[in-house]
């Protein structure tokens, strides 16, 4: 995939108006979390934009940084060592930039193995500069007119649910609405302060053990699944259980019995599942709408892999549903402290080969951000980690319907393996 891009403009982008400034806001419990001490990565591909879509994008994203004024600021530690953010209206990084191809010429980056993300996201700042922003957006204008996004958000700040309507309050001030239509709130005290940990003994005083880290590296593994086959899939479950299923939970069914498969592990290896839930209605009262924080809880699902190799879908379906059911339950104890008592963070399950995270992007709302030229086309994950096995449930790339799941989650050895079951079941 060869081509070049020119990055004419590099700047911050502050507020329209002015916003409060020296204000210190506490971030959540669960936005302290340190797991959550990243960078989330993605492109948005749109097949139109314009010459003039960098300037309507950053004068929407000036007037966006009004009302979600906290992103213009930056991340501090508090004299307790507790994560804030410091509205200091710096603003966030944005650069300008040029391709000299077409997105038709690279098949509208729909071969994510071969994307180069480095020319389309946002280059590193140099750390001289002292710039540390929450937000960094790239727009690439291509020579067809289409544009491609580079974003790079601070998760400490939002969930995917939170940056999604941000992006989707930019679209709107870009189209010319006066005000978002969903206001945004802070609201970050709504999870009570952990309990007081005790405090080991002074003799016991040593350095905590690190677990090794793995020595194998995930490779992309891609699946695309058609609206119909997902349909067809749903119904033979509702025929066999008389219930309904979602599409995620078949897909992650799916994905989980496959990848097990394939990977051929040893006899009775205890395998995990884990998924994320957004937890916003879970509260009471529920957290307001235009609540842009973290509130998520992961849910994790144990069996041996025998068990699930000899699984039907349908009974692997049943084991996530019974999972999510007990949702409630689990979100409950973590609120009151009592995983500590359980022996174990949830937020921290062994990161391991035989550990599985799924996630479901198709309804976080990035597919219908909408700058004045209609929604992307594509959305496009970055991969975090080469050890971590990961999978995306998304959309098929416009104007295909239906699922892809987009993988890192096997060594090289097992990819095609991998491939070959999936594909044996969704076609």
């Amino acid at each position: 995939m060869a081509f070049s891009v020119t990055r004419s403009s590099k700047s911050q982008v502050k507020p329209s108006e002015q916003t409060p400034s020296g204000t210190v806001l506490d971030l959540s419990v669960i936005d302290r979390l340190p797991v959550l001490r990243c960078n989330a990565r993605t492109l948005h591909v749109f097949s139109h934009g314009g010459q003039e879509a960098s300037q309507i994008i950053r004068g929407a994203l000036s007037r966006a940084l009004v009302p979600y004024y906290p992103l213009a600021g930056r991340l501090k530690e508090s004299s307790q060592g507790q994560l804030q953010i410091e509205c200091s209206g710096e603003g966030v990084w944005f650069v300008e930039a040029s391709a000299d191809c077409s997105l038709d010429a690279v098949n509208y980056f729909d071969d994510v193995v071969s994307i180069p993300y480095d020319l389309l996201l946002p280059d590193p700042i140099p750390e001289n500069e002292g710039i540390d922003p929450l937000v960094q957006m790239q727009v690439t204008q291509f020579a067809c007119g289409g544009i491609v996004i580079g974003l790079t958000f601070c998760h400490s700040i939002c969930d995917g649910l939170g940056a999604a309507q941000f992006l989707n309050a930019v679209g709107e001030l870009a189209n010319g609405v006066g005000h978002p239509s969903t206001p945004p709130v802070w609201h970050r005290d709504f999870f009570p302060p952990p309990p007081e940990q005790p405090k080991a003994a002074a003799s016991l005083n040593l350095p905590p053990l690190l677990p090794p880290l793995p020595h194998y590296r995930l490779e992309h593994a891609n699946v695309d699944i058609p609206l119909d086959c997902v349909k067809q899939l749903k119904l033979e479950f509702q025929k066999s259980t008389g219930k309904h299923c979602s599409c995620f939970e078949i897909v992650a069914a799916q994905f989980w019995s496959c990848r097990t498969r394939a990977i051929n592990l040893k006899q009775d290896t205890e395998l995990k599942l884990v998924f994320f839930a957004n937890c916003r209605q879970l509260l009471d009262p529920p957290l307001p709408d235009g609540f842009y924080g973290n509130c998520f809880f992961p849910v994790t699902i144990t069996a041996s892999s025998d068990s699930l190799a000899q699984a039907s879908i349908t009974d692997v379906v049943k084991l996530i549903q019974e999972a999510k059911a007990n949702l409630p339950v689990e979100f409950a104890k973590y609120m009151k402290g009592d995983f500590v008592k359980d022996g174990g963070d949830p937020f921290a399950p062994p990161l391991a080969y035989t550990t599985l995270f799924i996630s479901e992007w198709g309804r976080l709302g990035f597919n219908q951000v909408d700058y004045g030229w209609g929604p992307p086309i594509h959305i496009v994950p970055i991969q975090g980690s080469s050890i971590i096995p990961v999978g995306i449930v998304g959309s098929l790339p416009l104007p295909r319907k239906g699922v892809r799941l987009m993988t890192w989650c096997v060594e090289d050895a097992h990819r095609q393996p991998f491939l070959n079951q999936m594909m044996a079941k969704v076609t």
